[in-house]
C-alpha cells in the first residue's frame, strides 16, 4: 500500500494521460479510495465523441469537472467497471444530463443476504446495456473491449482500449494497494482466476480507479498473485498452530495496520478462508476456523 501523497491533489482537473485518455480525480479521498476515484474520458481530444469510464460519486463539482473534460464531444457511453458507491452513482445524473446510455457491468444481485451486506453498493445503477466478456463499444478512433474480471465484486469488468494497449482496471488491479475482496459478493477464488487471466494478456499499461498508472502490469500482477499465495500460506500456518476466529488472524498477519482498515483486513482473511474451505483445506465451527 502506498502512502497518500501530500496535497495538493489534481482534484477536478482534466489530466491528459495518453493521446486518447483524460483522467479526472473525484473529491472523495479516504483510506479505501486513496486520493479519490479516477474517472476516465476516452476519445480523440478534438473528435466528435467519447466514453466516460467510472463516473464516480454523485457530486456536483465532479460531474461538472467531467463535463468540462468532455467539452463539445458527445458522450456515447457511460461505462462502469462495477457498482461500488465510489464508482457508479454519477452515472445516472450524467446520463440524465447528456442522454448518454449507461453501459458496462451488470447490476449487483447479492446471492447471500447479510446485515447490510449491500451497503457498499450503488442501488441507483440501472444499465441500458450489460457487456459480456469480449463485447465492444466503439467511437471515432477508439474501441473499448469488456474483460470480465470477477472477484473484487461479482460484476467487475475491465475495459481494454484496443488502439493503445491500455486496460482500465477499476478496482481489480490498483496503482496504490491490493484490492479488497469482501464476501458475500467478493470471491477470492474468482479474484485469483481473474488475475491469472490478466497475466495471459498483453496490455501495456493499466489505468486504475485509484493511484498512478501501472507501466509494468505483468510484473505487478505477478507480485499480487504471489502476495495472495503468501497470505494463504500464513492463514494455513496460523490455523495449524491453533483454531481461531477471523479477528485473531489479524495481529499476526497485518503488523502496524491502520485501525480504520481492520474491518477490511478481516473481510480479506474471511475471503481466503472461504476459498480454502471450498478447496477442502479449511473448516469452521461457530466462526472458529481450523485446517481440514
Amino acid at each position: 500500500m502506498s502512502k497518500i501523497p501530500p496535497k495538493p491533489w489534481p482534484t477536478g482537473l482534466a489530466d491528459q494521460v495518453e493521446p486518447l485518455v483524460m483522467r479526472v480525480l473525484a473529491p472523495n479521498p479516504s483510506p479505501y479510495t486513496f486520493t479519490g476515484t479516477q474517472t476516465y474520458v476516452v476519445g480523440e481530444a478534438n473528435g466528435p465523441d467519447c466514453a466516460v469510464i467510472d463516473p464516480g460519486p454523485d457530486e456536483g463539482p465532479h460531474i461538472e469537472a467531467i463535463m468540462q473534460a468532455v467539452g463539445p464531444r458527445k458522450i456515447t457511453a457511460i461505462m462502469c467497471t462495477h457498482t461500488h458507491r465510489d464508482h457508479s452513482p454519477a452515472a445516472k445524473p450524467l446520463a440524465e444530463q447528456t442522454g448518454a446510455p449507461i453501459v458496462g457491468c451488470a447490476p449487483l444481485v447479492l446471492q447471500v443476504a447479510g446485515p447490510r451486506s449491500d451497503e457498499a453498493f450503488d442501488p441507483t445503477y440501472e444499465p441500458d446495456r450489460v457487456l459480456e466478456d469480449g463485447e465492444q463499444m466503439r467511437g471515432t478512433g477508439w474501441t473499448l473491449t469488456a474483460v470480465a474480471t470477477p472477484g473484487h465484486t461479482s460484476n467487475h469488468l475491465c475495459f481494454a482500449l484496443e488502439e493503445s494497449g491500455a486496460l482500465f482496471t477499476g478496482d481489480h488491479v490498483m496503482g496504490w494497494s491490493t484490492s479488497v475482496v469482501i464476501p458475500p459478493d467478493g470471491d477470492m477464488g474468482d479474484y485469483m482466476a481473474s488475475l491469472e487471466k490478466l497475466m495471459a494478456r498483453e496490455d501495456t499499461v493499466y489505468h486504475s480507479a485509484h493511484g498512478a498508472a501501472i507501466t509494468k502490469p505483468k510484473q505487478l500482477v505477478r507480485g499480487m498473485i504471489g502476495h495472495r499465495r503468501q497470505r494463504e500460506n500464513q492463514i494455513l500456518r496460523l490455523m495449524g498452530e491453533r483454531a481461531r476466529p477471523v479477528a485473531e488472524f489479524i495481529p499476526d498477519m497485518y503488523k502496524g495496520l491502520d485501525e480504520r482498515l481492520i474491518g477490511a483486513a478481516e473481510m480479506s482473511v474471511k475471503a481466503h478462508l472461504l476459498d480454502l474451505e471450498k478447496r477442502g483445506l479449511a473448516m469452521h465451527d461457530d466462526g472458529v476456523w481450523t485446517v481440514s
